[in-house]
């Protein structure tokens, strides 16, 4: 049980600004045909004998899944140096096992009626609690944790991000593909999970660690949740680890998306908590504002528009990344932090794949041999990853 919110509010108390944790989730993959295999157990068993290895894999609700987790990195450097060294070991302990992993929002084809729920007590509740909703979700994301000292400014760094989310999901969408169809969507996982599970997607704004306990006590008063990880907000105080918690991004199909996404996420939290210092004004836009802003993410990605709600109008949203490297230039250039992506992100890319007329069992192929050529060792340059 992890809701004590006096222990909670005191880990924010303790924490320590812009530590960093960054956890990636990969499918698990059959090598030749590539479909989904159900093989965590197998390879976690396996995973004990590298100590460094077997301590930071984690289970996530099916058993074609495995995620792992940097811990806690006293900077982003330090975690960006550690989830190296653990993605070289995972692919590695797959590549024995003949295994391959992927790392896109969804798998193209798979059925999620053949995926095995994980045997926990833990996703035992969530599977009695959500049924339908905890089958569909077959769905692979990068989660990021920064640090964050104090429990009011946590919060009010989770209100100040809402706006920025959706931005953060068009420039993240890597899954266009669900079902073996093109979904037309730029992030189909984002479908069926922000807009599938309950207490998920982007939170209202609190204002203060007192107005979230009250919330957080009214769903344990109601027998809502038994736990908070049953709240999946797109981003959240994490009660554990002192730390904002950002989750709205679709798994990245090589580590220099995935790492130029986490330095990004890292000076988005960091400068909205430098903007709170500051006494900087921000706008608390209505849910229903922020969530034309999410279909639009969603469905269209950085091909699309966004709304610019200041002005009340449409701009490109290729210029997200732009807009929000502009905004964080403060706090980039305070903490040394350096922001690389490719000029099209993962979903347009396998867009562009099939304008070309490639098959979506071809499109896969191409971006599980990109994943494994890129996490499992050297890192290609951002240039080259454009191509």
């Amino acid at each position: 049980m992890d809701l004590d919110l006096d222990s909670a509010r005191e880990a924010f108390e303790r924490s320590t600004d812009f530590t960093v944790g960054i956890e990636e989730e990969f499918a698990l993959l059959e090598p030749t045909e590539l479909g989904l295999t159900s093989r965590f157990e197998e390879l976690g068993a396996a995973a004990a004998a590298d100590p460094a290895l077997a301590g930071s894999i984690a289970g996530e609700l099916i058993a074609s899944e495995i995620e792992i987790r940097s811990g806690r990195g006293e900077d982003l450097a330090s975690a960006l140096l550690a989830q190296r060294d653990l993605r070289r070991r995972l692919f590695s302990l797959a590549a024995e096992h003949h295994v391959s992993l992927g790392a896109t929002g969804t798998h193209p084809w798979s059925d999620y009626r053949d995926q095995r729920i994980i045997d926990t007590e833990h996703y035992r509740r969530v599977e009695q609690g959500l049924k339908y909703v905890a089958w569909r979700n077959n769905a692979f994301s990068l989660h990021v944790h920064v640090g964050v000292q104090g429990a009011d400014r946590a919060v009010l760094v989770c209100d100040r991000l809402r706006p920025v989310l959706p931005l953060v999901l068009a420039i993240s969408a890597s899954s266009p593909f669900l079902d073996g169809r093109d979904s037309g969507l730029h992030s189909a996982r984002t479908q069926i999970f922000t807009r599938s599970f309950p207490r998920c997607g982007v939170p209202d704004a609190f204002g203060s660690w007192e107005a979230f306990g009250r919330y957080i006590e009214f769903l344990v008063r109601t027998r809502s949740i038994v736990e908070y990880t049953q709240v999946w907000w797109s981003v959240r105080p994490h009660f554990a680890f002192g730390t904002v918690e950002v989750r709205i991004c679709d798994a990245q199909p090589t580590a220099g998306e995935s790492e130029g996404l986490a330095s990004l996420l890292v000076a988005c939290v960091a400068q909205a908590a430098r903007d709170i210092d500051a006494g900087v004004p921000w706008i608390d836009l209505p849910p229903r504002m922020i969530e034309e802003n999410v279909w639009r993410a969603l469905r269209f990605g950085l091909d699309g528009e966004l709304i610019d709600f200041e002005r009340g109008e449409t701009y490109p949203a290729a210029e997200a990344v732009e807009r929000l490297l502009k905004w964080t230039e403060p706090v980039r250039s305070e903490l040394g932090i350096e922001v690389a992506l490719p000029a099209l992100n993962a979903a347009q890319r396998q867009r562009r794949m099939v304008e070309s007329g490639l098959s979506i069992v071809e499109i896969f192929a191409a971006v599980v041999a990109e994943t494994r050529d890129t996490y499992a060792g050297a890192l290609r340059s951002t240039a080259e990853v454009s191509r």
